[in-house]
């Protein structure tokens, strides 16, 4: 069945279109593999206490951003002080960039799109250290130190895991890596996704960035807990620059819903815990089944999504726009991520019948695509005897 997607509004944004544009063109009942997520929380029980809420939601002002903050620093086991509270990540990366980045800022291509479009759109200069596809993306801490050395940048980066190839680097590196940078007027991890790594136990360095002086940890509580529409992330840094920041802010910068959902985490830890559970088993189980079709490399990760590779002559934008026509799965082709082209494409972990209409969509992308190969080679096959024949 197909469904009228207008194609041009991937030409309209260096991200992709979101969920509603969609919907409003006629996608119809979409199987979303494209914006990072967490499918198993909140739970539905979560849900239908936070639906007999809404009016009341809706309806009154929020408490202001120290009051949530307090109380999200007791869930996390965080000094107050070191927080700062804003309207999604994208937010703090924004006035990051126009209070603490003055010069030049390095920063790991290819990886969230804001960390080079920002400070380029305020006329900073961008230092990109490009990962090596033929090196899996992996992020070479000693290389990076020494190009940051040579380029010599004021600011520099790094996203742990990384967006959109899921590497991730051992906590240690990453302290070495802050230790040696300890002269830069700052350094900014960026742990957006940091909750779904299960190689270590306790990967975040965000304790270490509170006692730093050039040190800030982001993140990003909509992409842990599945709740992008609630704008919703934070900073944790040394109170200094940690307050700067929530000076900067304005006082109810944070929505009524987000304030609901921090103070329902207390009461529901070992749900979260379960969902991130969940989510590790079905990142084996669809990297398992993405490895069986043939010409698809798919990359380690240790966040919520998988990168891969397309076959030779494979085009990321034709497939998306099969997959989104006939299948109703939407993916993230990334032809528009600065270090990547039209052959990579970034899957969102899902559960495993979203995995096999997935599967079924690739599979008959590339049936289509041989049979149409095929018929035009068929085609060419009879010409050179016409020409012969007329030689």
């Amino acid at each position: 069945m197909r469904h009228g997607v207008d194609s041009g509004l991937f030409q309209q944004t260096a991200h992709s279109p979101s969920y509603f544009e969609l919907s409003r063109t006629g996608a119809g009942d979409l199987v979303d593999f494209c914006i990072p997520c967490n499918p198993y929380f909140p739970t539905a029980e979560m849900f239908d206490e936070l639906s007999k809420n809404l009016e009341a939601v809706l309806k009154f002002y929020p408490s202001d951003a120290a009051k949530i903050a307090q109380q999200l620093s007791t869930v996390l086991g965080l000094n107050p002080a070191t927080i700062a509270m804003s309207n999604g990540s994208t937010e703090l990366i924004t006035w990051m960039d126009h209070m603490w980045i003055h010069e030049s800022v390095a920063i790991p291509i290819p990886t969230f799109g804001r960390w080079t479009d920002q400070p380029m759109e305020s006329n900073k200069r961008v230092d990109m250290f490009l990962l090596q596809e033929s090196s899996n993306f992996e992020l070479d801490v000693d290389e990076y130190i020494k190009f940051i050395r040579t380029r010599g940048s004021k600011v520099a980066v790094i996203c742990n895991p990384n967006n959109p190839d899921g590497g991730y680097l051992p906590r240690r590196e990453i302290i070495r890596f802050m230790d040696e940078l300890a002269d830069l007027d700052l350094i900014v991890i960026d742990e957006s996704f940091i909750d779904f790594v299960e190689v270590e136990r306790m990967p975040s360095v965000a304790a270490e960035a509170s006692i730093r002086p050039n040190v800030v940890v982001l993140k990003s509580l909509g992409k842990n807990f599945g709740l992008h529409g609630i704008r919703f992330g934070y900073l944790v840094a040394n109170p200094g620059l940690a307050g700067k920041m929530r000076q900067t802010l304005p006082k109810w910068n944070l929505n009524s819903l987000a304030e609901s959902v921090v103070f329902m985490l207390a009461e529901h830890e070992g749900e979260y815990a379960e969902s991130l559970r969940l989510l590790s088993r079905d990142r084996y189980r669809m990297g398992v089944e993405l490895s069986r079709i043939p010409d698809l490399t798919v990359y380690s990760s240790q966040a919520n999504f998988l990168l891969v590779k397309l076959g030779n002559g494979v085009d990321g934008r034709e497939l998306r726009d099969h997959l989104l026509s006939r299948h109703q799965v939407f993916i993230r082709e990334c032809g528009n991520k600065l270090g990547m082209s039209s052959r990579f494409a970034r899957l969102v972990v899902r559960p495993e019948h979203d995995v096999g209409r997935l599967v079924e969509g690739i599979r008959d992308f590339t049936q289509a695509r041989w049979t149409t190969d095929h018929a035009s080679h068929s085609s060419h096959s009879s010409e050179p005897s016409l020409l012969m024949h007329s030689a």
